[in-house]
């Protein structure tokens, strides 16, 4: 029961945070100098024209009473009515999300991949070559704005050595898969069209890459400095003393208490991602939320920034809560309560 209290206290907890980012975020997003409606219906429209679209959209109202009608609407799962798109910013997020997604999650997969390995990597040959080019590796990792990194990857696998894309999701020639998740990969494996997977995920490759190349460096040093700690431990040298080869007492005893604090990177890691990836999907045309997010603050387009403000901050406290539900599974003397 106490399983169920914690979570149940930690889910009462993200609605709060929902209504502080949504106070925030409408202030902000209206108090900023411009007028959406002239932003929307450009230059040459009429001042009939303005006015009447400040009323079609309510903002010719006071802005406590915007706020409560955008709330009123919320609470019904109504996310407002997009300035830019004229279309419910649900139906957008809809449309945009999956791809986000894919990209993220893709990234996600690169950077556990790559960072954990080399981390233990680095730590079981402290101040020894390997442990230097994991150094080296992460700290450049760390160090390389995502959009250079793009660049440098579309000119060097696209321009010079023409293997991967440069842009999209799909090839121009080839239809999207039947849609069930709106993640191409996903949809064209459980429809069995495998022609539209591999050019989807021949697609995802290098802005998956670019994307997650930053957190693979951050989860590299994180599990670097844990395993370290770990390595020291007495029940490690006992485990030694046991006769257990040093494989299985790196991988069996050192990896899985080590990978606590790493797991709190992860977790963290793929909130980041999702707002990193404006920029990812900017240069590859990856047509996600980052584009949408863009365009809309671009626009003054409140409802639609203020769609993905609020999806963002779900996501955040929810990767949270499961990376704090899954501490009780690496270690059971953990408890929730």
């Amino acid at each position: 029961m106490n399983f169920w209290n914690y979570v149940a206290r930690r889910l009462v907890g993200i609605v709060f945070v929902l209504i502080g980012v949504s106070i925030i975020t409408f202030l902000i997003s209206h108090i900023v100098p411009g007028d959406p409606a002239a932003a929307a219906l450009g230059d040459r429209a009429r001042e009939e024209q303005v006015e009447a679209f400040r009323k079609q959209y309510g903002l010719d109202k006071p802005i406590p009473e915007q706020y409560v009608i955008y709330m009123r609407g919320l609470l019904q799962g109504d996310l407002g009515l997009s300035i830019r798109t004229r279309r419910p910013v649900a139906q957008d997020l809809a449309q945009k999300v999956p791809a986000t997604i894919e990209l993220s999650i893709a990234a996600l997969l690169i950077a556990i991949t790559l960072g954990v390995p080399a981390g233990i990597w680095s730590a079981v040959y402290r101040n020894r070559l390997p442990d230097h080019l994991v150094r080296i590796f992460a700290l450049v990792g760390g160090s390389l704005p995502i959009f250079w990194m793009g660049l440098l990857m579309i000119g060097l696998f696209y321009n010079q050595l023409s293997l991967l894309p440069a842009g999209g999701r799909i090839d121009q020639f080839t239809p999207p898969p039947q849609t069930i998740t709106g993640m191409y990969t996903v949809d064209s494996l459980l429809t069995g069209n495998m022609i539209a997977f591999q050019s989807s995920l021949h697609h995802l490759i290098l802005p998956a890459f670019v994307l997650g190349y930053f957190s693979t460096a951050v989860i590299a040093r994180m599990m670097r400095s844990s395993m370290l700690e770990v390595l020291n431990q007495d029940y490690l040298r006992t485990a030694r003393a046991k006769g257990l080869k040093e494989r299985a007492v790196i991988l069996r005893h050192g990896f899985r208490n080590a990978l606590i604090p790493t797991l709190t990177i992860i977790g963290i890691t793929f909130g980041s991602l999702l707002s990193g990836a404006v920029l990812t999907e900017t240069i590859f045309s990856w047509p996600g939320l980052g584009g949408y997010a863009t365009s809309s603050a671009i626009g003054l387009d409140f409802p639609a920034v203020m769609g993905v403000t609020l999806l963002a901050a779900i996501i955040y406290p929810l990767s949270n809560l499961f990376v704090d539900l899954s501490y009780a599974w690496l270690d059971p003397r953990i408890r929730h309560g």
